[in-house]
């Protein structure tokens, strides 16, 4: 399985780094994992649009899907394709088609996920966590095989990585500030990152949704002191093979 980051920005695009977003690739199926401002030309730049096989939505914040609305005119308007399955929370399913002013059918097949839900995308087997953030917002551990991978999507202190019950190879995890106290109880700090993958026995760790001003070397090496070793700071086209 292999990872490669798209984005890695919180709350808004940096100037030098997209929003949050994801590809996941693993027997040749490709999986699109948030897609915040800036990740489409990111992605391209790895897959062209029209080879994606589904896309995954962690939640309605614009920060993690305003790029689908423009996906849907590339794939209605120029590709010609349809029925790319979306999968995410209700609530950002419907942001999406009020975005794009018409119904995204038949071009998204959208589908729901809830809390505990579990898919089969291709080859990936997917479980659903409802984490510590406002709105329904859904963390996603990804299993092909013995590799797993785990992302957080924004979540407060409390929730964890233990909440899978399930090995996870590689964390990709949000540490969006660098102080605990600026994070309002409604995101991670990097300390509080570090700290929750190694209390689930994370082995492998990535910090992601920085936002931007925040020191990201303070933010790594806080992060890697709290975690007990290395961890590595997500930035574009950085990639995980598992």
């Amino acid at each position: 399985m292999r990872l490669t980051v798209l984005g890695s920005s919180g709350t808004f695009a940096g100037p030098d780094d997209a929003c949050s977003g994801y590809l996941v690739e693993h027997d040749g199926f490709r999986l699109l994992m948030d897609a915040g401002p800036g990740t489409l030309s990111n992605l391209q730049q790895h897959v062209p649009l029209d080879r994606l096989d589904a896309v995954l939505l962690s939640h309605a914040h614009p920060d993690h899907w305003t790029e689908l609305p423009t996906l849907c005119n590339a794939f209605r308007f120029v590709l010609g394709r349809d029925d790319l399955p979306v999968i995410g929370p209700q609530e950002v399913l419907t942001c999406l088609e009020e975005a794009f002013g018409a119904p995204v059918s038949p071009t998204f097949a959208l589908e729901e996920a809830a809390d505990g839900d579990e898919f089969d995308l291709g080859p990936i087997e997917l479980r659903c966590s409802a984490t510590d953030h406002p709105g329904n917002t859904l963390a996603f551990h990804m299993s092909a095989g013995e590799a797993a991978i785990a992302y957080s999507a924004d979540t407060g202190p409390g929730w964890s990585f233990k909440e899978f019950n399930a090995p996870i190879t590689l964390g990709v995890c949000e540490a969006s500030y660098l102080d605990d106290a600026d994070t309002g109880g409604l995101h991670l700090s990097a300390a509080q990152a570090g700290n929750m993958a190694r209390d689930a026995d994370v082995p492998f760790l990535s910090v992601t949704h920085i936002v931007p001003g925040q020191d990201r070397t303070a933010i790594e090496a806080a992060a890697a002191d709290a975690f007990g070793s290395e961890v590595h700071m997500a930035t574009p086209h950085l990639r995980f093979e598992l």
